[in-house]
């Protein structure tokens, strides 16, 4: 299976390390390996595979994980592929059913 890679080099993803405690649980809970353990610390390893499912920042129980959903939507690489198009996603909220944020 290739890599996936949604919008390059926007993904909201960040990691404090200063309240990060190292337990690895964002990493067990990430679908698409785009963490590691560095020196104790998680750390972002693959800034545009992040989908910005947000499992990463909702299991982490010192708070270290944050995420903005949105900009690498798993809707928005979908659409384009099926219009044959770059990947949009429509965040404007102006039509829910198929806005994906």
């Amino acid at each position: 299976m290739s890599r996936l890679v949604y919008l390059k080099g926007v993904s909201s993803i960040a990691i404090d390390a200063g309240k990060c405690t190292g337990c690895g649980l964002c990493l067990e809970v990430c679908p698409h390996a785009v963490l590691e353990l560095a020196g104790g610390k998680a750390r972002v390893a693959d800034l545009d595979a992040c989908m910005e499912c947000g499992a990463c920042a909702k299991n982490c129980p010192s708070c270290a994980v944050s995420v903005a959903a949105g900009v690498g939507c798993a809707q928005a690489v979908i659409r384009g592929a099926v219009k044959g198009s770059e990947p949009a996603c429509g965040c404007s909220g102006t039509h829910p059913d198929t806005d994906c944020c």
